[in-house]
């Protein structure tokens, strides 16, 4: 099990064939990818990484905007159903890697944008993973987090035995990412997710700019 994640990649494994019936997956999935879109100058040639891509469905919803897309996921059965679905597409500026971004040593060419969609709470070292981030982006280059906004720690099911984030309080995010030499040029909260409860959980989209080669003084 990789140590940056809070569930059992099991779990997420066991899920992978049927992640995409969920309906408020794909409507997240599209809401974001057209605030991506918007906020960003379309040049036709981005690079980018999508950091826990699962069945890629936020990448599917980019496909059209960026030049090549690079998916890394932990899971090796979400990275099996994403290169059927790759497949049967016809897909051809995809590249998904079964690989822990965080622990293992990658050959994976810097990149203009680096995006993830609910995996940033999943992960425990929030250093690291900018660190990468930060080191994996071109000068200029964009950071897309989108993740639950700060919440009570009732998202999860008590069963999953989640030790994660519980969501992100926006200006200690925004703290952490300048420690890490990203500025902070956008932020909304464009999707709601509401439980079977009908409690109502917030999503953001935060946007960060890599300003410099700066090392990060967490490192």
């Amino acid at each position: 099990m990789c140590i940056f994640y809070s569930i059992a990649m099991d779990h997420f494994d066991i899920k992978a064939k049927t992640w995409d019936i969920s309906k408020d997956k794909q409507v997240r999935a599209k809401v974001f990818a057209d605030e991506i879109i918007a906020f960003l100058p379309s040049n036709g040639q981005w690079n980018a990484l999508e950091f826990g891509c699962g069945t890629g469905l936020l990448s599917f919803a980019l496909k059209d905007f960026m030049k090549n897309i690079t998916l890394v996921d932990t899971s090796e059965g979400m990275i099996a159903v994403l290169e059927e679905k790759i497949k049967q597409q016809r897909i051809t500026n995809f590249k998904p890697l079964h690989v822990d971004l965080l622990a293992d040593k990658t050959e994976i060419a810097a990149v203009d944008i680096i995006y993830t969609l609910m995996t940033l709470h999943h992960i425990h070292d929030l250093d690291r993973a900018f660190s990468v981030f930060h080191d994996l982006l071109n000068v200029d280059g964009y950071l897309c987090i989108a993740d639950l906004v700060e919440e009570d720690g009732t998202f999860h099911k008590p069963e999953l035995n989640f030790d994660g984030h519980h969501g992100f309080n926006k200006s200690q995010l925004s703290d952490r990412l300048r420690a890490h030499g990203f500025a902070v040029v956008h932020y909304s909260t464009p999707h709601v997710i509401t439980k079977e409860n009908g409690k109502r959980y917030p999503l953001f989209l935060l946007i960060a700019k890599k300003l410099s080669e700066k090392k990060s003084e967490f490192i």
